[in-house]
């Protein structure tokens, strides 16, 4: 564990060193946030039939997903990918420790440092913004809480997705199939896009078990309240549940794929 936990901490210095690029990213998703903000003003505009989220719910929740953006398994590791591509792979797989869990390990500093370079000077900003404009704080202390807690479950999800497109390199030529597929799925499926709460009726059964919920849905209804504190421990153990099944996954791919891989070159 303490070999992870210096993992995490190496990588978590060295994602710091890159203050020009946070700041890019800051006034990128300030600048599309502001621009989904006014999509959503004119659909609440133009419609006369009640939605399943307020205006001021909707406004939030589109802030809280520039704020987590870096958060999300739109990506893998680009270093662990050129690892794969480059043969440097077998280097890997001679250091004494879990191959997967120190991937995992650095995806967990990759997605968390951008939270705290970009997401959290953006979140404060957008708290003060105009009203309908900008993002309102949790409805109370105990959503606030609920919605930590599975933000937490929500990282932990998304490090075990962002593992399985590294590992798909090891069984592909290039491994950009999957990196462009399962992003594609993650963004429309979790609710990044649009809120799974204006999906069809019929849908919502399906989408509230699939995995990618887990990932953005699920946490920032717990902070819009939608869904009462109380509905955290099954939904937490929903979000621990795919977790669980994606390193299991994610653990026998990279076994199997260790077991044929052919380093070129010497």
């Amino acid at each position: 564990m303490r070999a992870y936990l210096s993992i995490i901490k190496l990588r978590f210095a060295v994602q710091l060193q890159y203050r020009a690029a946070a700041a890019a990213g800051f006034f990128t998703q300030l600048f599309f946030g502001l621009v989904r903000v006014m999509v959503f003003h004119a659909f609440y505009l133009s419609t006369t039939v009640m939605q399943p989220m307020s205006l001021e719910q909707t406004v939030t929740y589109t802030w809280l997903v520039q704020v987590t953006l870096r958060m999300l398994p739109w990506n893998g590791d680009g270093e662990v990918l050129n690892l794969i591509r480059s043969g440097n792979m077998a280097y890997e797989m001679c250091r004494p420790i879990n191959i997967y869990f120190s991937w995992y390990s650095r995806l967990i500093a990759l997605r968390i440092v951008p939270l705290f370079l970009t997401g959290l000077p953006l979140f404060i900003i957008v708290l003060l913004l105009p009203s309908n404009y900008g993002a309102t704080l949790p409805a109370s202390v105990l959503s606030g809480v609920a919605f930590v807690i599975s933000m937490t479950g929500a990282l932990l999800l998304g490090c075990a997705i962002s593992n399985i497109i590294a590992i798909s390199a090891l069984w592909t030529v290039a491994g950009d199939g999957v990196q462009r597929l399962l992003p594609a799925l993650v963004m429309i499926f979790s609710g990044s896009i649009i809120p799974l709460a204006f999906f069809p009726e019929w849908a919502q059964p399906a989408l509230k078990y699939l995995p990618f919920s887990g990932l953005v849905d699920i946490p920032f209804r717990f902070y819009l309240n939608a869904f009462p504190p109380d509905q955290i421990y099954p939904l937490l153990v929903l979000q621990l549940s795919w977790t669980g099944i994606f390193i299991g996954l994610g653990l026998w791919l990279l076994s199997s794929a260790t077991k044929r891989v052919v380093v070129q070159g010497g």
